[in-house]
């Protein structure tokens, strides 16, 4: 069974969570580290991915200005979304050398993450045909958009759990004019923990990738960067990481 190490980031600024994730794919392409699982909420963004119509950014410049909200060119697939507070982002770092080598499987079992997750608070979810993410009759609540080089997995999803709905009239989601997008807050009519849907999500990757969860607590405010190097020598509290020989 393969080991994923889970690493809840806390608040970042998508700049330095994306960096990190390139450091991190980095250590995994060197087999220096296992699987990683980053989870994090983001400062306020608008990403758009390499097939994005910048016209479905709807904000100008002054109201980003106004609103401190960061935009992002970025080289996951899929067009434009947001991230912010309320909502759970998940970066996993996989080789999928040891899964399959099948993106578009590993799509679905992102998806079916998820829809396990929303499940476990209630609510039923489903896919749409032709689409990628996950769906509460016609609202999405989590988008899922994915790099994969030297099938290695980079970026991944954005869950919404008590999410401001309101940064998505200002674009349009993933370039779907049709739909609309929610949250388990909207869905629950009250605020749900969000460490309560860490746990579901972990629980939900570990089922449906087989996979065996650690889990990495970051000291407070410690950088990143100095997370990872700790990671790399094996000093991190609690983990000894063992450097894995890549079989051809």
């Amino acid at each position: 069974m393969n080991r994923l190490l889970t690493i809840n980031l806390g608040r970042t600024r998508y700049g330095d969570a994306w960096g990190l994730q390139k450091k991190f794919f980095s250590a995994r392409l060197a087999c220096r580290i296992p699987d990683v699982l980053l989870l994090t909420e983001h400062e306020p963004v608008y990403t758009l991915g390499k097939g994005a119509n910048a016209n479905h950014l709807l904000a100008n410049d002054v109201e980003l200005i106004e609103k401190n909200i960061d935009v992002f060119n970025i080289d996951r697939g899929g067009d434009v979304t947001f991230h912010g507070p309320g909502q759970l982002v998940g970066y996993p770092i996989l080789d999928l050398n040891n899964y399959y080598l099948d993106i578009h499987r590993y799509l679905r079992d992102i998806e079916e993450v998820l829809i396990r997750t929303t499940q476990d608070f209630g609510i039923g979810a489903r896919r749409s045909d032709g689409l990628t993410g996950v769906w509460v009759k016609n609202e999405k609540i989590a988008a899922i958009g994915v790099k994969v080089s030297r099938w290695i997995t980079m970026h991944g999803f954005a869950f919404n759990v008590n999410t401001d709905l309101s940064y998505f009239d200002r674009i349009i989601p993933c370039g779907i004019f049709n739909k609309g997008v929610t949250s388990l807050q909207a869905l629950k009519g009250k605020d749900v923990a969000m460490a309560d849907v860490v746990n579901s999500v972990i629980h939900n990757f570990e089922s449906v990738f087989s996979v065996a969860a650690e889990t990495v607590e970051p000291m407070a405010h410690q950088p990143l960067d100095e997370l990872l190097s700790e990671l790399l020598s094996g000093k991190h509290p609690g983990e000894t990481l063992i450097v894995e020989e890549k079989v051809s």
